[in-house]
């Protein structure tokens, strides 16, 4: 085991496996740093105290020196998939720039997870990437462990939430040819294993491995497989014509995962995934993986007790930005639509100007608007908006306010709304107001839908284009009002 004296690199500590590999790291005893572009999107993790926490972006080489010195291993645990661009051309890119500055540091060992598939076959874009990634690691000469694995299987993980949500929400399914091709999925818990063993094992340094579970599947056994864990009947029905392109619209429309995100994951499902060198199993026999029934179980286990530490849409691909204006993503099954906006007047002034909407004052931008909703609403049996609100300024947990219940306050910050009008689902608003360095408030307005089966999906895409209209005018709205308040 590493000594405390010495320091552990993790990149990608704000992904899926990077937030979980943390602990484990810390558990093992060893002292880890985390690059990261944005601090604050790890300051939540109850680990973030116990971490030396570095600013940089691997695609800006002049930031990496700092975060490198003095380092013995490296995790190089990041991907640029749904960045948007070429993804290729940008991982290439950053795993270059992480492997010269690495050698120039005196980094003795990268330790890159990679994904599984045959490099002499024609696989797919996406996994192709992930093998030269690999390759562009070693170019610098520092020696890469490379760990390739095929399906992750744990709570949060994005092709576990494909499953989870194609399963749970269709009883049959029309499904493509390539759900058959063969695959060996591998739990989380022992993914992190090996990751967590390899700077102990100086035989693996410098070598591919391949990883996986215990089981040989298809992808129609993992669908099957956990209906049966579940308890549900599920069927599906092959047909020829269903092209990676519909395929990803289709997991977009039924599933969390977006159809940009999907489309080169479905691509490396024409690829057959196993395990086909066996030396990993030979130099960690202590890691015993495994089934994949099991691996559902506990992943199902986690998300029953909401104790899920990480999800794939933690991350943000280095080629995005740091502050989108307008962002639609899912995580967890909820939709999310999140608009953000710098306002040029205190956090005081912005958040009393979200804390007095609705009541007789209204709703800022569009009243009409809301008002006929809540009009559609009582004629369906709904509350409506007779019930207002308590006080015109102030608010408390438990308070009506129109067809909303105030479900949290954090006096100047936070206030979050939940709806009790009638939907197939289940809806939030959130406002929150965060300083700006710079000066001025950062403004934070949330919408979250639990969509309830495919009704719940077709109310949200149908009434999305209103949605945004209203959300988007009504943060424009508190903005202005804010300022000038802040003016008077």
């Amino acid at each position: 085991m590493l000594t405390d004296s010495k320091c552990i690199l993790l990149t990608g500590a704000t992904g899926y496996v990077g937030g979980r590999l943390v602990p484990s790291l810390l558990a093992a005893g060893y002292r880890v740093r985390c690059l990261v572009r944005d601090p604050t999107r790890i300051q939540g993790r109850t680990w973030a105290k116990q971490v030396e926490i570095v600013q940089g972006d691997l695609l800006e080489p002049e930031t990496l020196p700092k975060a490198m010195r003095g380092v013995q291993v490296l995790y190089y645990l990041v991907h640029s998939l749904g960045g948007g661009g070429d993804f290729l051309e940008t991982d290439l890119i950053a795993a270059r720039n992480c492997g010269r500055t690495a050698r120039t540091a005196g980094v003795n060992e990268i330790i890159y997870l990679g994904g599984l598939g045959d490099p002499t076959t024609n696989l797919s874009p996406h996994l192709r990437s992930r093998q030269e990634t690999g390759a562009a690691l070693r170019e610098a000469g520092v020696p890469v462990t490379e760990f390739r694995a095929a399906v992750i299987v744990g709570s949060g993980s994005i092709s576990f939430e494909m499953i989870r949500y194609l399963t749970e929400r269709l009883p049959a399914m029309i499904c493509p040819q390539w759900v058959f091709n063969k695959i060996q999925p591998i739990a989380i818990r022992d993914v992190l294993a090996y990751l967590v063993a390899a700077p102990e094992c100086p035989e693996s340094t410098g070598k591919i491995l391949e990883i996986g579970g215990q089981d040989v599947l298809t992808y129609a056994d993992m669908m099957i497989g956990y209906a049966r864990v579940r308890g549900l009947v599920r069927k599906l029905i092959a047909v020829p014509v269903l092209t990676p392109r519909l395929s990803s619209y289709w997991v977009h429309l039924v599933t969390p995962v977006p159809a940009d995100i999907a489309r080169p994951l479905i691509n490396g499902l024409s690829n057959e995934v196993i395990v086909r060198d066996n030396t990993a199993e030979s130099l960690f026999p202590s890691i015993h993986p495994l089934d994949y029934q099991t691996a559902v179980r506990l992943a199902l286990e986690k998300l029953d007790t909401d104790n899920v530490d990480t999800v794939w849409s933690d991350s943000l691909s280095s080629s995005q930005g740091k502050k989108m204006p307008v962002a639609l993503f899912t995580k967890e099954g909820l939709i999310i639509e999140r608009r953000q906006r710098i306002v040029p007047a205190s956090r005081e002034f912005t958040y009393q100007t979200f804390a007095e909407l609705g009541g007789k004052k209204g709703w800022l931008y569009m009243d009409w608007a809301w008002q006929i909703r809540g009009i559609v609403d009582r004629l369906i049996g709904g509350v409506g908006m007779r019930r207002g609100r308590r006080d015109p300024q102030t608010l408390r947990v438990g308070d009506s306010l129109d067809f909303w219940r105030v479900e949290k306050v954090e006096p100047g910050r936070i206030i979050r709304l939940r709806a009790e009008m009638r939907l197939p689902g289940r809806a939030w608003i959130q406002f929150e107001t965060r300083a700006e360095p710079s000066g001025g408030t950062l403004l934070l307005q949330t919408a979250f839908f639990d969509p309830k089966g495919l009704l719940g999906l077709l109310y949200w895409y149908a009434l999305y284009p209103v949605h945004s209209l209203i959300f988007s005018g009504l943060i424009r709205k508190i903005d202005e009002e804010a300022a000038r308040r802040q003016s008077l």
